[in-house]
């Protein structure tokens, strides 16, 4: 099973007939840029293309009145004035004679997402759409959203395919208020949060916008979105306070967190409602331009591919997941393989390999000398832009000794910071510079120990749960934090990371250094290992990590532990996990 993408082009025909300063950036290049992006970066091709379909009333009706759905359809209709008249009845909204069939195809195209993830069709989706839909209402347009396209997909994923538990998470520069009331006040939608045994099923929502002091559109200054019906609403949101702050990780690992807490409960579908995603086009500017108050930078190209590595996790959700979305981009990888030059006596890359690897006597015998040569080789081609990403083999003996050429060779030809995540018996090397250029986490140390603000060490967590919040909580804000350029990761001897969980660490580290990773391993590794690490460095969804469980109290204690010697030194480490109900 692949990846679907539904699209339409009749998408891109509703726009702004008047002069309107607060609407006029909801236009169609909107729509195209996304899609123009995806072609650019060869992600089309690799989909099965799925043409949107109209949503019918009766299934618009799943969370719409039938009123507004008759007023919209009127819409067809009108002429300019009555449209801008009736438009301006609404908040942050224009009507065109196209918007009811537009609306309807954004509307089914989530629709159609939902039925071929659920019928096994295809594993995943991105679904390309306008209008957009998370701030519509049951009886109102809101936002430039006429139809609330992912509230009305779950609806349907309850009533036609007998789902109980669905996950929705919102990922704007807005808050979606349009999905939260829907969810909590109107048990006839079947998304009731509040009321789960009125309805018979239950929704967790979760939203990540991002605000100053929430200062904007649609909340006005408030602090905290409004407040669900009841105290047994399965709901968060996360916010953090400016553009380029630390917060990003605490919000996911507050979703992490609600989600593990429920994982024997939980299944069966995620709907990801992605509006604005800042290292592709955005929706929510003219032409792709980013909005000014989305975070930017690294932090939110973390937090970008972080939901579709985290989230996609089936021990959190077991069934396969959906992505309804505007847009969503991925940085192409390519594994290479060396020539047979390395083991030539007398040729250039057998000579400089020779001289990294005198002064470390585990690196004498002729097969780590080889496998030196062909990690060199690998990240010569990393370093120069001729791939992305790659895996090397090294002998359990010679280890360390590769891994420490692997970072002098990266810090002198072209690295300027290097992150390194080493896992088992890898220490870091005595002699390495300390001048800020290398940040080197070492877990499954023997205690939690900050020898420095770039030397951490932490025993390797025990429990899944634990694995989960040490990433999030303490290794990849770090990351983010120090912004690398170039990524090591390296399983040493006694690393003891089963492969779903290196699949996952080394996922969510594809978002730094411009994607470019190279993992280390050792040559005795399972096939399995490689396999799985080649599939994630290639884009791929790291496989489930299996049954959900909470972190030990060891291991919030070490976490916690470090964070509080780290938190002074490091911005995206004064944040600390919370959800807010």
């Amino acid at each position: 099973m692949g990846t679907a993408l539904v699209y339409h082009e009749d998408m891109t025909a509703t726009r702004l007939l008047w002069d309107d300063p607060e609407c006029e950036i909801e236009r169609p290049e909107r729509l195209t840029a996304a899609l123009d992006r995806l072609r650019q970066r060869g992600l089309e091709q690799r989909c099965l293309r799925l043409s949107a379909r109209e949503a019918s009333e009766e299934e618009l009706g799943l969370v719409h009145s039938p009123e507004y759905v008759s007023l919209v359809r009127e819409t067809q209709v009108l002429g300019k004035e009555e449209l801008q008249a009736l438009s301006g009845q609404f908040d942050a909204i224009y009507f065109h004679p196209s918007t009811f069939h537009c609306a309807r195809l954004a509307a089914g195209a989530g629709l159609q997402l939902v039925d071929a993830v659920l019928t096994g069709a295809v594993q995943n989706g991105l679904a390309l759409v306008r209008p957009p839909g998370h701030h519509s209402q049951r009886a109102a347009a809101n936002g430039f959203c006429v139809f609330n396209n992912v509230a009305i997909a779950a609806a349907h994923a309850k009533q036609k395919h007998g789902l109980h538990r669905i996950l929705v998470v919102d990922w704007d520069v807005h808050h979606g208020q349009g999905i939260q009331y829907l969810f909590e006040d109107d048990p006839s939608s079947g998304c009731s949060l509040g009321c789960p045994a009125r309805s018979g099923w239950e929704t967790l929502t979760t939203w990540l916008p991002s605000c100053t002091c929430c200062s904007h559109w649609p909340l006005r200054g408030k602090c905290r979105p409004r407040q669900s019906a009841s105290p047994t609403s399965h709901s968060c949101c996360r916010c953090w306070p400016a553009a380029g702050s630390a917060p990003c990780w605490s919000a996911l690992e507050s979703i992490r967190s609600a989600r593990a807490a429920q994982a024997p409960h939980w299944k069966s579908l995620q709907l990801q409602d992605v509006t604005a995603v800042p290292m592709s086009p955005s929706s929510h500017s003219p032409e792709g331009r980013p909005p000014p108050l989305l975070p930017g930078g690294p932090v939110c190209k973390a937090a970008a591919s972080a939901p579709s590595s985290l989230l996609d996790q089936p021990c959190l959700c077991p069934a396969p997941s959906v992505r309804t979305a505007v847009a969503l981009t991925a940085p192409d990888i390519t594994l290479v393989l060396p020539p047979d030059v390395i083991q030539q006596e007398g040729s250039a890359l057998r000579e400089e390999t020779e001289a990294w690897a005198r002064p470390h006597e585990s690196l004498a015998r002729e097969e780590a000398l080889t496998a030196l040569g062909k990690l060199l080789y690998l990240l010569d081609g990393m370093l120069d832009g001729q791939v992305n990403s790659g895996i090397a083999a090294t002998p359990a003996s010679a280890a360390a000794a590769t891994l420490d050429v692997a970072v002098r060779r990266g810090l002198s030809h072209g690295a300027q910071r290097l992150l390194c995540v080493a896992l088992g018996q890898l220490d870091r090397p005595p002699d390495l510079a300390h001048d800020g250029r290398s940040l080197w986490l070492n877990i499954r140390g023997k205690e939690a120990a900050a020898l420095s603000m770039f030397h951490v060490s932490t025993p390797l967590p025990v429990m899944t749960g634990g694995f989960l919040s040490c990433i999030l909580g303490l290794v990849l804000p770090l990351a983010y934090g120090f912004q690398p350029d170039l990524v090591l990761v390296a399983l040493g001897p006694g690393h003891g990371l089963q492969g779903p969980h290196a699949a996952l660490l080394a996922a969510m580290l594809r978002g730094l250094a411009g994607g470019r990773v190279l993992a280390l391993l050792e040559e005795d590794s399972t096939p399995q290992l490689a396999g799985i690490l080649a599939r994630v460095l290639n884009g791929e969804a790291p496989p489930s990590l299996g049954p959900s469980s909470v972190a030990s109290p060891e291991d919030v204690q070490a976490l916690m532990y470090l964070r509080g010697q780290l938190e002074p030194q490091w911005k995206m480490l004064q944040c600390h996990p919370h959800l807010v109900a």
